[in-house]
């Protein structure tokens, strides 16, 4: 029980001071490694998880947690990684359910979308040019208008995109 307690604590503590991803990965490493498993497993560890799709973090959370106390400490982990997000993330929902019918959490908002609009077209734009210098091609802009177009008379998402993607295979080989 005291192992599975330890197993709790560290990935309590690894998912409150990191924001996962490779922060969490060395914080991890510092922690487990010498106590729980070799640096040639926790290595191992790493690698699988990461070629195994889904949440890298809550992956290599199960398999050090497995590692170190079979199926019980896999469980001990990964509840110790998903609480911390889990709780803030229902605090803020809870906070913002309480100031919703705000007038100034309105405004906020309403301030913001045009700030979001700007910033996805700026994405975009920077994307869709490509390289650094190379100049947008008129298939490019062709390809941007259609999709633009199937867009607006309500296409699935999806289908445009995929659509788009083809395009693209057999017009830039």
């Amino acid at each position: 029980m005291g192992q599975l307690w330890q197993l709790f604590l560290m990935f309590l503590k690894v998912n409150l001071l990191t924001t996962s991803g490779p922060a969490s990965v060395g914080l991890l490493y510092e922690e487990a490694v010498g106590s729980l498993m070799t640096e040639e497993e926790f290595v191992q560890a790493v690698g699988f998880s990461s070629a195994l799709p889904g949440s890298d973090a809550l992956q290599l959370a199960m398999f050090v947690g497995y590692s170190a106390g079979g199926v019980p400490g896999a469980l001990v982990a990964l509840v110790g990684s998903i609480l911390p997000p889990t709780l803030i993330l229902l605090a803020i929902v809870s906070l913002l359910q309480r100031i919703s019918g705000e007038a100034w959490l309105a405004n906020f908002v309403r301030g913001l979308t045009p700030a979001v609009a700007v910033l996805m077209v700026t994405v975009a734009w920077k994307t869709f040019q490509g390289e650094v210098g190379e100049p947008i091609g008129f298939i490019s802009i062709l390809i941007a208008a259609g999709t633009l177009a199937a867009l607006l008379l309500k296409a699935p998402a999806p289908l445009v995109l995929l659509g788009a993607g083809l395009i693209g295979v057999f017009v830039y080989r």
